[in-house]
C-alpha cells in the first residue's frame, strides 16, 4: 500500500523541481539562430546573468553541465603544470581540483573537513607561505551539495587579499547562485562558475561563466585554451560563435522564463526564502536528532547552508530504507549520501523553485518514514518547522 499519487516530488539538490512556466516556455517552435530575435535573447541573457553574478565582467553560456563549466574556467586561465590551491570542505571543490590535474594544473589541496567550512585564517596562513607566489589560483565551492557546507566567499576573498597574493580568486556558484547572496566584484573574485539545474531552475544543459579584467588578462596568455571553451572564440562577431556553434534555443528560452521568475520575486526576496525554508528545515533535523541517530553533519550551525541539508544517521542505521519509504511508499525522493557521506547521511534540498507547502510535505513525508520504520528520532520535528515559519513569515 502506497499514500502517492502523481509524479514524484524531488526534493534533492539537483536536478531541482522545474517551475511550471519554464517548462511551458521550452514549448515553441525554435528561432532562426541567425536573427535578430535570436541575438536579443542571448544579450538578455549574458546581462541578467552578469546581473546574478554582480559583476561588470564579461559571462559566458557554454551547452554544458557544471562539470563543463569548471573545464571552461580551467582551460581559460591556467597552462599546464599551473599550480593551484584548492579549498577542501566537501566534494566539490576537490571535483574541479581533480578536473585542473587532468588537464596538466598541480593541484594542491588545502586540507579541510567535510564537518566545517573553509577557514579563512588559514587560506591566509597558507598564501603567506608561499612567498615566490607560484599558486596562480585558488578554487572553492560556496555550497557544498555533499557536505551541506556553506563558506564564506567574502572572508575567505579578504584574506587572499590581506595575504597579498596575486592568485586569481574562483568560486563555484553551483547550489547556490540566486539563492544566497554572491557579490563577485564587491568580494574580489576573479572567476565564478554555476549551473543551470539548481537555484536558476531550469533543466540541466546550461553552464555559465563570468570573469572579470583581470582573470581576461591571464586568459590571453593561457596554455590550456581549446576551441570550445575558449572565451575569445566566443567574442567574434558572428553571434553563433557565443555558442561555439548552434544555440540551445530552447534551454534558452526556458532560462528566459526563469530569470524573469526571479526578477519577478526580486533577489533579497529570493534570498529572504531560501533563508526562512533552510532554517525550517534545521529546526525540524534538530528536533530529530534528539533520538541520538540523525545528526547534522555540518557541526557549526553558522556553517550550515540555506540551500541544502545534510543529515547523518549513525548507530547502526542504514539511510537507504528511509529514502526508498520516501519514494516508493510517499513519492518524495530525497538526496542520497554521495562521496565520504555514502551510505551515512541523506540530503534535503531546499533551492529554487521551492516554497512552504513543498518544504513542509518533505519534513512531514520523512517524519511519517521515521515512524513507520520504527527509526529513533525526537518527536515535534514538523511542529518545530511550522512553529519557525509562522514566526518568520510576517504578516
Amino acid at each position: 500500500m502506497t499514500v502517492r499519487a502523481g509524479r514524484e516530488f524531488l526534493a534533492i539538490p539537483g536536478p531541482t523541481t522545474i517551475p511550471d512556466a519554464v517548462l511551458q516556455a521550452m514549448h515553441r517552435p525554435a528561432l532562426d539562430i541567425y536573427s535578430e530575435q535570436m541575438i536579443n535573447l542571448t544579450e538578455s541573457l549574458l546581462r541578467d546573468l552578469s546581473k546574478l553574478f554582480a559583476t561588470r565582467g564579461k559571462s559566458y553560456i557554454y551547452i554544458a553541465n557544471g562539470h563543463g563549466a569548471w573545464e571552461a574556467v580551467i582551460s581559460n586561465v591556467l597552462s599546464r603544470g599551473d599550480k593551484v590551491l584548492v579549498l577542501e570542505s566537501g566534494r566539490f571543490a576537490i571535483g574541479w581540483g581533480q578536473a585542473a590535474a587532468a588537464m596538466g594544473a598541480d593541484v594542491e589541496v588545502l586540507k579541510g573537513d567535510w564537518r566545517r567550512a573553509v577557514q579563512p585564517a588559514e587560506v591566509e596562513a597558507r598564501l603567506r607561505a608561499d612567498k615566490a607566489h607560484a599558486i596562480k589560483a585558488i578554487m572553492v565551492a560556496q555550497v557544498d551539495t555533499a557536505s551541506g557546507v556553506w563558506n564564506d566567499i567574502e572572508a575567505i576573498g579578504k584574506a587572499i587579499k590581506a595575504a597579498g597574493h596575486p592568485a586569481l580568486y574562483m568560486v563555484d556558484t553551483v547550489a547556490s547562485l540566486g539563492c544566497m547572496p554572491f557579490s563577485m566584484d564587491d568580494w574580489g573574485i576573479d572567476v565564478a562558475m554555476s549551473g543551470s539545474q539548481k537555484g536558476l531552475m531550469t533543466p540541466p544543459g546550461l553552464g555559465f561563466v563570468a570573469a572579470n579584467d583581470r582573470a581576461l588578462d591571464v586568459h590571453q596568455k593561457a596554455g590550456l585554451r581549446t576551441p570550445y571553451w575558449n572565451w575569445s572564440e566566443r567574442e567574434g562577431t558572428e553571434h553563433y560563435r557565443r555558442y561555439a556553434g548552434t544555440a540551445p534555443v530552447h534551454l534558452l528560452f526556458a532560462l528566459r522564463q526563469a530569470l524573469d521568475l526571479i526578477e519577478q520575486e526580486g533577489l533579497e526576496n529570493a534570498f529572504l526564502r531560501h533563508r526562512l525554508l533552510g532554517e525550517a528545515v534545521r529546526r525540524a533535523v534538530a528536533v530529530w536528532a534528539e533520538g541520538q541517530v540523525l545528526g547534522f553533519n555540518i557541526a557549526d550551525a553558522a556553517e550550515r547552508s540555506d540551500t541544502v541539508t545534510t543529515v547523518t544517521m549513525g548507530n547502526g542505521h542504514d539511510p537507504a530504507p528511509l529514502l526508498r519509504y520516501c519514494k516508493e511508499k510517499c513519492g518524495v525522493v530525497i538526496g542520497v549520501g554521495i562521496g565520504d557521506l555514502q551510505g551515512k547521511a541523506f540530503r534535503i534540498a531546499h533551492m529554487g523553485h521551492v516554497n512552504a507547502p513543498m518544504v513542509l510535505g518533505t519534513l512531514g513525508t520523512i517524519e511519517v518514514g521515521l515512524n513507520a520504520l520504527n527509526i529513533p528520532h525526537g518527536k515535534g520535528g514538523m511542529e518545530a518547522a511550522i512553529e519557525w515559519l509562522g514566526e518568520g513569515v510576517t504578516p
